[in-house]
């Protein structure tokens, strides 16, 4: 009988021991899944778009970029978190038939300009030196936040660029020029100072692959409309305007961007096929050996668009703390406040003491003229004592 309650008793403990060990790995496989979910993936997103060309005959460079601009800001980035670099200003154009609209149609449906477009860098800001410190971050403390890429390590970053290029170089305002090794440097500073989680960087320009070829920091992806040794080809002439519309590559682009939405499961691998040589002439390319992550598994929106990672779920999840710790640092910060006590208005300002101040008497200095008087009364004296005729002892 002794045996039999030992025997049940020592059942009993084992399967309480069982039954915890079990809970606390539950418990500890939820926290380590919702650490995870925290620390994963990116928080917030931001686009730098820059059109480099100037001058009427590049119009299309311009609607390249104002239809990047329109698509991202459709799929939920905001204005404050895009940077906008436009040469010129093709809207406010004289040669304009249409003030106030570009279009990237030449049936005149889609007005990518639009009535809310928010210009940061226009005209002759867009240069190469504000271009690279906008990604570094090495701006001047004057510089509006408008005009600021304040992105963390935790933030997803689209990069787009157009305008003329040649192999391992993309011009700006047909004056300097960035190459693709400071391109690459730049990109390196970012990743050093931990200014984005990925980054896209996208380019429509004549030999655009060669402008991601020195490429050397992690978790960057990026496509080209043309290879090295091929020119990117215009598309959609306009006669009325009597120059074309768009590139051909950035038309489809835009085209593939219609028919995202927020909630789309599209991913970066449709990308890759939007414009292919058939239609763009050129041949596009891509660069995914710096990302870690696997194309397919990247939606569009993680780059295009501003959509918050969310999951549910049913069940508690308590995060335990250190009482010992938290308790320790209640306590030094009672410490640092006893010692940086704030002083009162009194002893910031003695006023009584500034009023009864007496006033520091100033160094004397002879009036303004007064050495010049002297010299005049000591040669009028000379004059009349001695004459004009005794100068010559003098002199």
């Amino acid at each position: 009988m002794a045996v039999t309650d030992s025997l049940s008793r020592a059942a009993t403990v084992l399967a309480a021991v069982l039954l915890l060990s079990f809970g606390s790995v539950a418990a500890s496989h939820i926290e380590d899944q919702a650490e995870q979910f925290f620390r994963s993936g990116h928080t917030n997103n931001w686009a730098v778009l820059v059109c480099t060309s100037r001058f009427w005959f590049n119009y299309r460079h311009v609607a390249n970029t104002l239809s990047v601009y329109r698509s991202v800001k459709r799929l939920g980035i905001p204005d404050s978190h895009i940077v906008l670099m436009l040469a010129d200003d093709m809207a406010c154009n004289p040669r304009n038939p249409k003030p106030a609209t570009v279009f990237s149609h030449k049936n005149m449906e889609l007005n990518v300009y639009g009535d809310d477009v928010e210009v940061d860098y226009r005209s002759y800001e867009v240069t190469v030196e504000n271009f690279l410190r906008v990604l570094t971050g090495r701006i001047p403390p004057s510089t509006p936040r408008s005009k600021r890429l304040l992105s963390d390590d935790r933030s997803n970053i689209l990069i787009y660029m157009t305008g003329h290029g040649g192999n391992g170089f993309l011009k700006f305002q047909d004056s300097e020029e960035i190459t693709n090794i400071e391109l690459a440097d730049a990109f390196e500073q970012m990743w050093q100072k931990r200014r984005y989680n990925e980054l896209l960087f996208i380019i429509d320009t004549c030999q655009g692959a060669s402008m991601y070829e020195r490429f050397y920091s992690p978790n960057i992806m990026a496509l080209a409309s043309s290879q090295v040794g091929e020119d990117s080809l215009s598309h959609q002439p306009d006669p009325a305007i009597g120059v074309h519309l768009m590139d051909r590559y950035t038309f489809y682009v835009l085209e593939f961007l219609e028919e995202i939405n927020p909630a789309s499961q599209t991913n970066m691998n449709d990308l890759f096929q939007v414009c292919p040589k058939s239609l763009c002439v050129s041949t596009p390319g891509h660069r995914t050996d710096l990302f870690q992550r696997d194309p397919k598994n990247v939606l569009i929106t993680d780059f295009f668009g501003s959509v918050r990672k969310v999951e549910i779920t049913t069940e508690t999840i308590k995060l335990q703390q250190d009482s010992e710790i938290m308790e320790s640092s209640y306590k030094e910060d009672q410490m640092d406040e006893k010692l940086m006590e704030p002083l009162k208005y009194a002893e910031q300002l003695p006023v009584a003491q500034i009023i009864h101040q007496k006033p520091k008497l100033k160094d004397w200095h002879p009036p303004g003229g007064f050495i010049l008087g002297l010299w005049a009364l000591i040669i009028m004296v000379f004059f009349k004592t001695y004459g004009i005729k005794h100068m010559k002892f003098i002199f």
